[in-house]
Order: structure tokens, then C-alpha cells, then sequence
């Protein structure tokens, strides 16, 4: 039996493959086990931040093997208190909560949001507006805050308390905020899974500027557009905006299951001893990788670098007539095709060695953050002779 039987024999098909068995990989190509290589420009949907078995962070990471793979969090490990150390003065947050994915990170916004008000205004503060579109998990609570009904059929009944707001629309916003069960907003400055879609400055200044007139809470999602994919640390610092709560995942540590729910001043002392918990959060394994992240990320000139590879893509991009038009920020693109079906184009780039994503109608580019330029030349020029032909 060959392994895609074999894989099929025995694991849940709740996912559509591509008839690709990975093997190996290094840098930022990969290869199958019949030895063919591929360029990757989807880096494990934003998780390779780093490309494939980048040796600093392998040697990072083998070090934290041989020497204490997990504890209970129970008790401390300075690995974990390094990083969180780290990760809260890049961020410039208070306190954070460590977990194993984005939608956990989203479960821990949601819990302390909701426990914020509670403590501070009692019970029946609990609703979250989310946004159209948005996307935010699939455990249950995640997916009733997630506004995309494609993901919600059979699964109900869903959690309570959640409300859409469609985005960009502030009049919309204004109303729902009329509701005093509201207790915080909760919204992606770029919708990954709905398209790569940037929110508008006028509807973020909206948000931030009515939820502090109510003492509503403001969580950003930064799970795919956090760590650098955007050519900022977090996708706010262009908006000019410090969430109360923010949730990370993906490539915070290059590959290791590893999430982060970060937390300002007011919000820092709201989960207390018994009310969330996480067996494998803060994993000394996955933070060893996650501090080996952040010192590239905090190398000098790199998120620079990350923005003159954006401007690349662009370019290249643009000269192809098949591109109506093309969205996202730093590393993180979305390319909208004038006539092509974005998923023949990503399955016939798998054929020609090249590795890419889609996001509803559009292709979507996330390369690992340490591409070259020769690398990107290489899978542009395969990419653009597909939407050529």
C-alpha cells in the first residue's frame, strides 16, 4: 500500500489534499519521497516563518530536546519565562496565556473577555462582535465567532453571544454597539481565509474609538498576519492600534504547535488560578522555537526585508495580464485573477514544483519569511507562465 492509501486508510478525510507526500525539506524548498523538489510559497499556511529546518532554529530546538521536552504547568521553566518575556516587550503587552493553536488562542480571548466584564459589570456583559467574513477557528466556539456560513452547517447549535458586523461598515458597527450585552469586538486586520482582504484606517478608527467610550474590549487576531507576515511585528502597528487582547499562532514558532493569547494592563489579572489551563501550552520544546523566531524577527533590517520582497512580488505580479488586482500586506498576498479558477492554478503549479494557497477566489502567496529573491524569481516565473497560458 502507498502512503497516500495508507494515509487515507487511516486518517479522517477532513481535509482536501494534494496528491503531494512530503519527505523532507531545507530552506525554502521541500521534497517529495519520490525525490522531486518544490518551491514553497505557502510555508505550511504561514507556520514555516523561517523555511524548512533553518539550523539556528534546529539547533534551538535540539538543545530543548535534550533537555526537558515538556512539564506541567504546574511549574515554572526558564525557557517559557524567556519568551514570554520576549514576546510581551515586542508586542508591548502586559501578560500572556501559551497554547498549542489559533483557535485556542481565540477560545483564551474570548474566555478572558468575557470573564473582564463579568468581574467588572456582572453577568449578561458577554456578547462579541465579529466581523463578516472573518475567521477564527473550528472548535465550536470559534467557529460561532467566525462570519462565514460555509463553515457552520451541521454542526449546531453553535455558542451564543456572538454578532456579526459587516466590515468596513461603520454605520453597521454603530448600531450593533447600541446592544449593552456587548462586551468586546473582535476583528482581523487582514482577512486571511476570507480572501486576504485589508480593513479600512476610517472602520478600525471607528472600532477602537467606540469600544474605549464603553469599556468594550478590543481583540485582534493576528494569528496568520502576526510574527513578521505582514512586514511588521503585528499587523496593528499599521493602523496605529494597541489591542486590549491579542492572539498569535502560526509561525510564532516556526513550525512547533505552539499559540499565544497576549493581554494589556487592565486585562492581565482577569484568568485566575483554575479558570483556563492548557497541558501543552508554553511547551518548552515549542518556546525554544519560538524564541529562535524571535530572534531573526528582531535581527536588524529584516521586517525591512520582508516589505522589499512584498514590493517584489507586486512588481512581478503586476506586469501579468491575468491579475486584476492584488491585496494583503508584507508576505502575505492575495492575487485576484481576471479569468482563471485559483484552484486549477495552484494544481497545476504543484505539477510544475511550485507550492501556493487559495483564499476563496483568490491565489494566496505565504512565503516563509526568509525567501531569497533568487527563490522568489523562480516561483514567480512558474507561477505567471500558468496565468499566462
Amino acid at each position: 500500500m502507498n502512503t497516500i492509501d495508507k494515509f487515507n486508510s487511516h486518517v479522517m478525510q477532513s481535509y482536501g489534499r494534494y496528491p503531494l507526500v512530503m519527505e523532507e525539506g531545507s530552506g525554502r524548498r521541500c521534497k517529495d519521497e519520490n525525490g522531486t523538489e518544490y518551491i514553497d510559497f505557502g510555508s505550511g499556511i504561514g507556520t514555516n516563518s523561517l523555511g524548512y529546518c533553518d539550523e539556528k532554529w534546529a539547533d534551538a530546538v535540539c538543545a530543548q530536546v535534550r533537555t526537558l521536552q515538556h512539564s506541567s504547568n504546574y511549574y515554572y521553566t526558564k525557557v517559557q519565562a524567556d519568551f514570554a518575556e520576549r514576546l510581551c516587550g515586542i508586542t508591548g503587552k502586559k501578560s500572556v496565556f501559551f497554547c498549542n493553536s489559533g483557535a485556542e488562542a481565540n477560545e483564551c480571548a474570548i474566555k478572558v473577555a468575557r470573564k473582564y466584564s463579568f468581574d467588572k459589570y456582572g453577568k449578561g456583559r458577554h456578547t462579541i462582535i465579529t466581523l463578516v467574513n472573518s475567521f477564527h477557528g473550528r472548535t465550536i466556539a470559534t467557529l460561532s465567532a467566525t462570519g462565514q456560513d460555509v463553515f457552520h452547517n451541521y454542526f449546531f447549535p453553535f455558542v451564543e453571544g456572538f454578532v456579526n458586523v459587516t466590515a468596513n461598515d461603520i454605520a453597521d458597527l454603530e448600531a450593533k454597539l447600541q446592544d449593552d450585552t456587548v462586551c468586546a469586538v473582535m476583528l482581523e486586520y487582514v482577512q486571511g481565509e476570507g480572501g486576504v482582504n485589508v480593513l479600512g484606517q476610517e472602520f478600525v478608527d471607528a472600532v477602537y474609538d467606540l469600544c474605549a467610550k464603553k469599556d468594550i474590549l478590543v481583540i485582534t487576531d493576528e494569528v496568520q498576519t502576526g510574527v513578521g507576515r505582514t512586514g511588521k511585528f503585528l499587523a496593528g502597528e499599521y493602523f496605529g492600534k494597541k489591542a486590549d487582547i491579542v492572539t498569535l499562532a502560526k509561525g510564532i514558532a516556526g513550525g512547533l504547535p505552539m499559540g499565544a493569547c497576549l493581554v494589556n494592563e487592565k486585562c492581565s489579572g482577569v484568568l485566575t488560578a483554575g479558570t483556563h489551563g492548557s497541558t501543552f501550552g508554553g511547551n518548552p520544546i515549542a518556546c525554544a522555537g519560538g524564541l529562535a523566531v524571535l530572534d531573526r524577527i528582531e535581527s536588524s533590517g529584516f521586517l525591512e526585508e520582508v516589505n522589499r520582497k512584498s514590493e517584489f512580488i507586486k512588481s512581478e505580479l503586476e506586469k501579468c495580464s491575468e491579475v486584476e488586482y492584488i491585496t494583503g500586506l508584507g508576505l502575505m498576498v492575495g492575487i485576484k485573477l481576471r479569468s482563471k479558477d485559483a484552484h486549477d492554478v495552484a494544481q497545476k503549479a504543484l505539477d510544475r514544483g511550485l507550492l501556493i494557497l487559495t483564499a476563496k477566489e483568490k491565489v494566496r502567496l505565504l512565503p516563509p519569511l526568509t525567501i531569497s529573491y533568487d527563490e522568489l524569481k523562480d516561483g514567480l516565473k512558474i507561477l505567471i507562465e500558468i496565468l499566462e497560458e
